[in-house]
């Protein structure tokens, strides 16, 4: 491929140089070999036009920037673009040869649902018979194999990769969470999706949208075409007042609208029985209804459920293929993961990092105790993540009191920030909750508590980290996953954990 082919369909302001084949796109100059082509944009921090001569030096035989204030160098081929981000897009999926162009994409946005949608929406497509790639916050799928995800959404060169490689394997859907950042920053410009999915919307990622109308104003984007067309199908949640915004958005530009709600909608759910392994209920559909049976639990996971439906029957899966998908998703990593060593309490790891999402996880927690028939109290640990929104600290503090009947208050990835100021922040709202509570800024130590205070038929919920395997603190990133600390906790407690697997996995088998 020359330069020339790589530019195509870019926006292009003025360019330099020669036409000079080319054997790889990059935007890190770590990353650089000989032939390769630099995209130079500035990003959230830092700046990759202060790395044109690292990646000159390193054999770039191209600078695309989007400085104007870089003067072109003589001795490489060079353009300079009107959106760094755009151009590395358009030049991913020109290298790449368009592999999106060639996918049913369906993507997914919210705040809080879009990993287990994606992973029910995937789950039903593979029921169907179909060839799948997933990218998500947990991690992505290329046709059955599993890679770690840096990103909920990756850069465009990324993606295009991840891609491409799917196509190669027979890829035919791919199901991607689309997050704000994404959309924002245009990290998916140019790629077009089929159908779009959206969850719901409450307070999150405000340190970097400010306002809770950019936040959605960037949401948006998904369902207007971020370079393309609308996408053709939409689903969206009525039920939330976002989703009732897009829907009218929604009606003018896709072709097909599908609205799910827990009790009205095109997709909505009747006799839901919620039960300590799973959820039943009638699902309504625009075709009739369907009987569900989902492992996973609780109202929340019946948003999830109708959503991930919904797009299985944009995307022309039958009935049998979305009931089976549903079926079939027995567990998604750290949402409402379970860890079991035998313990006569339920010990449970989520992702719940939000006011919201932490309301929601202590009411399915207390409905959980409660259809088991028994007595228990709900536990929870929980944390804030330090350089993120402070003001949704106080909020999570009061919504993990007003559903606990004990708090652990801990640490949840820091970073640059003091543990204790940011719990001091929480310590506002869980204080005007009422809710009993202890403080304890190590994790580790506090799951270690938390499962301590433990009685049979309680339930104890490790909440804000869910799938993630590493605790970023001021002194750097260690290796940290709730559910390897709950096992040894309870380990340390006496418990036998390997004896509990092995029991769970010949109750699977017989």
């Amino acid at each position: 491929m020359t330069f020339q082919q790589l530019l195509q369909g870019a926006e292009v302001l003025s360019q330099s140089g020669g036409n000079p084949a080319v054997v790889g796109v990059e935007y890190d100059s770590r990353r650089v070999r000989p032939g390769t082509v630099f995209v130079a944009m500035k990003g959230e921090t830092s700046d990759g036009n202060r790395f044109i001569d690292q990646a000159m030096a390193a054999g770039a035989v191209a600078i695309v920037t989007d400085s104007p204030a870089e003067a072109p160098r003589p001795a490489v081929a060079w353009a300079q673009v009107l959106h760094g981000r755009r151009a590395l897009a358009r030049l991913s999926a020109n290298f790449y040869k368009r592999p999106a162009e060639r996918i049913a994409n369906t993507g997914i946005t919210g705040t809080n649902g879009k990993s287990t949608t994606a992973f029910l929406i995937e789950s039903i497509f593979q029921a169907a018979g179909r060839k799948t790639a997933l990218v998500g916050t947990i991690e992505y799928h290329v046709a059955g194999k599993i890679l770690p995800a840096p990103h909920t959404t990756p850069e465009a060169l990324e993606l295009n990769r991840l891609l491409s490689e799917g196509l190669g394997l027979g890829v035919t859907e791919a199901v991607m969470e689309v997050s704000s950042h994404a959309l924002e920053q245009q990290r998916v410009f140019g790629i077009p999706f089929d159908v779009a999915v959206f969850t719901n919307l409450t307070r999150d990622h405000l340190d970097y949208h400010v306002t809770m109308e950019a936040y959605f104003r960037a949401k948006q984007i998904l369902f207007e075409g971020c370079g393309t067309e609308p996408p053709r199908a939409a689903v969206l949640n009525i039920d939330d007042e976002y989703g009732r915004q897009l829907f009218k958005l929604c009606k003018n530009k896709s072709a097909l609208v599908l609205s799910y709600g827990l009790a009205s909608g095109d997709f909505h759910a009747e006799s839901v029985e919620i039960r300590p392994r799973g959820t039943r209920f009638q699902m309504v559909t625009p075709s009739g209804p369907i009987a569900m049976w989902s492992p996973l639990i609780g109202n929340v996971n019946v948003y999830n459920v109708l959503a991930a439906s919904a797009a299985g029957y944009a995307r022309d899966c039958p009935a049998e293929a979305i009931a089976k998908g549903i079926f079939d998703l027995s567990i998604v990593p750290g949402r409402f993961e379970r860890v079991d060593c035998g313990q006569p309490f339920t010990v449970v790891v989520d992702y719940a990092h939000t006011d919201d999402a932490l309301r929601n996880l202590t009411v399915l927690a207390r409905d959980f105790v409660v259809r088991a028939g028994l007595k228990g109290k709900v536990i929870t640990l929980f944390g804030c993540g330090g350089d993120r929104d402070r003001a949704k600290r106080p909020l999570m503090g009061e919504a993990a009191g007003k559903g606990s009947d004990f708090v652990v208050l801990t640490s949840d990835n820091p970073r640059s920030e003091d543990p204790l100021a940011i719990m001091n922040d929480a310590l506002v709202g869980l204080q005007k909750s009422g809710a009993k509570y202890t403080m304890e800024p190590d994790r580790r130590k506090a799951i270690a508590f938390a499962l301590q205070q433990a009685a049979p038929g309680d339930i104890v919920l490790l909440a804000g980290k869910g799938h993630e395997k590493v605790q970023i603190a001021k002194d750097g990133t260690i290796p940290f996953d709730d559910v390897d600390v709950a096992h040894e906790s309870l380990l340390a407690l006496g418990y036998d954990c390997k004896s509990a697997a092995k029991a769970g996995s010949a109750g699977k088998t017989a």
